[in-house]
């Protein structure tokens, strides 16, 4: 059924994830535009690996420009992962995600997944847009891709909004919402099933954290493998300069435009730049968002049946342990 509070509680997990990862996302956006459309050897390499890249900008800039675009970023966070996650769990609680044992069935688990997080990004866009333009920004010694003016998010949306209207702060959603569509549906579909695997093995029990941890290492791992590509994709659209009187993208004209350059002129290398930041942003936070999620819904859920003993939650109490 419906309920509010799994919205919030999938939002604030999120955050607490994306405060600790913020600086591996700064990391991954600025590798994934370092020499956009030229071949190896025909840019110079600002950033030569993620530990290289923390100490270029430490240096060039300042410890705090690992954490810019921050708000932007936890409002993505909190509106995008708020809705995937409640999305799912309310599909969950209604029971169309499992048979009538209470297993997880897979296909059903992917497709509720990939729903949850396409509606979540494309509500939560705007505020992608503009963290990608502060975490691009950077001193021109070590700049990489076109740079935005923008320095506060207040600032950002206003002047987007004011020179290209409402579309303009949905420029580039579709590969977002790609992005999230296959990673939502494939981290979530892959936490659950193995959740339950690993609950009815009893080599962890149910309730032990240990058990949404190790769930969530092999849902960061699947999700960084196949969601990279689309990954840059969208940071290459999303960051674009763009006409000012047609409000078109100078770059890119779409999802398979950007595809077919970034494959003719970098190769199919060009798209996984970054996989290492992604793999080292994406696995823990990953693994923190859903193990936030997990522990915050079991003690809400153990709570709200403590203090209303007669509540229809004690069963969800035990399914928060296995979802």
């Amino acid at each position: 059924m419906f309920r509010v509070e799994e919205f919030v509680m999938g939002g604030v997990s999120a955050c607490c994830a994306g405060v600790l990862t913020n600086p591996l996302e700064v990391v991954k956006t600025r590798i994934q535009l370092q020499g956009e459309l030229r071949s190896r050897g025909q840019y110079v390499v600002h950033y030569r690996n993620v530990f290289h890249a923390f100490y270029a900008i430490a240096s060039n800039e300042s410890v705090l420009a690992l954490q810019k675009g921050l708000v932007p970023a936890l409002w993505y966070q909190f509106i995008m992962n708020g809705i995937r996650f409640g999305a799912y769990q309310c599909f969950d609680n209604l029971g169309l995600t499992r048979d009538a044992e209470g297993d997880v069935i897979f296909h059903r688990s992917v497709v509720f997944g990939a729903m949850s997080g396409a509606v979540g990004s494309f509500i939560g866009s705007p505020f992608y847009l503009v963290k990608t333009h502060l975490q691009c920004r950077s001193e021109a010694s070590i700049a990489v891709g076109h740079q935005h003016p923008h320095s506060t998010m207040t600032g950002a949306l206003t002047s987007i909004y004011k020179s290209y209207g409402v579309i303009g702060l949905w420029r580039g959603c579709a590969a977002s919402m790609t992005r999230v569509t296959i990673g939502g549906s494939i981290q979530l579909s892959t936490f659950s099933t193995v959740k339950t695997i690993i609950s009815k093995s009893k080599v962890i029990p149910a309730d032990s954290f240990l058990n949404s941890l190790a769930a969530a290492m092999l849902g960061g791992l699947a999700v960084t493998l196949l969601m990279t590509p689309f990954d840059v994709i969208s940071t290459r659209l999303y960051n674009q300069p763009v006409d000012e009187k047609t409000g078109k993208g100078l770059k890119y004209s779409g999802i398979l435009n950007c595809m077919y350059k970034i494959g003719s002129t970098e190769g199919f290398l060009g798209f996984y730049k970054g996989w290492s930041a992604s793999l080292l942003r994406l696995g823990p936070h990953t693994v923190l968002s859903l193990l936030f999620w997990t522990e915050i819904r079991k003690k809400y859920l153990a709570l709200k049946h403590k203090l209303d003993p007669n509540c229809d939650q004690l069963e969800a109490v035990s399914r928060a342990t296995t979802s």
